[in-house]
């Protein structure tokens, strides 16, 4: 029963986490919004799709993750309970799956994170930078929940080995 109450708070604690990328949605629609209605020079307006679409994607981002890993804690127990075995295993492999994916995810959003500083320096328009400004700030917002999120799923995944471990230890 202890692998089941790892799992389960474990999704709960991911369930917690993907809801601040809709709070941060919801931010950067209200300030595209702000900029539409009080935004003066060409840079301000400028923000006003940026935003727009940094917080339609962050919205669809955190929606579906909210709604898959509520789904996630449902599931958990009646796989526990149907086998424990192959939920311990499936587990397992999810875990260090998603912690390889999290490796490629902090390669590639710092970079651009630079081609987008790039951008500001080297194509000064009101809309391009207006763009690679909104760019940095949504994919700083992307780094600061998934790398909460990698903490947990390799702390996740690290308890699951001890599970493993202490099973193995009592037989």
């Amino acid at each position: 029963m202890e692998l089941l109450k790892l799992a389960t708070d474990w999704a709960k604690a991911e369930v917690f986490s993907t809801r601040f990328f809709i709070f941060f949605a919801i931010v950067f629609l209200i300030a595209s919004i702000g900029f539409w209605q009080l935004g003066k020079t060409d840079l301000a307006r400028a923000y006003i799709i940026p935003t727009l679409v940094a917080g339609i994607l962050l919205l669809i981002i955190g929606s579906g993750l909210n709604y898959t890993n509520i789904q996630r804690v449902k599931q958990f127990e009646k796989d526990f309970n149907t086998d424990a075995s192959a939920f311990y295993q499936s587990e397992i492999e999810r875990s260090e799956s998603t912690l390889k994916e999290y490796t490629v995810v902090f390669k590639v959003i710092p970079i651009l994170i630079i081609v987008s500083a790039l951008l500001i320096l080297f194509i000064n328009t009101p809309s391009w930078r207006a763009i690679s400004i909104t760019t940095i700030a949504m994919l700083t917002v992307i780094l600061l929940v998934d790398g909460t999120a990698h903490s947990r799923i390799e702390a996740y995944h690290n308890e699951l080995k001890m599970v493993h471990l202490e099973n193995e230890i009592k037989k």
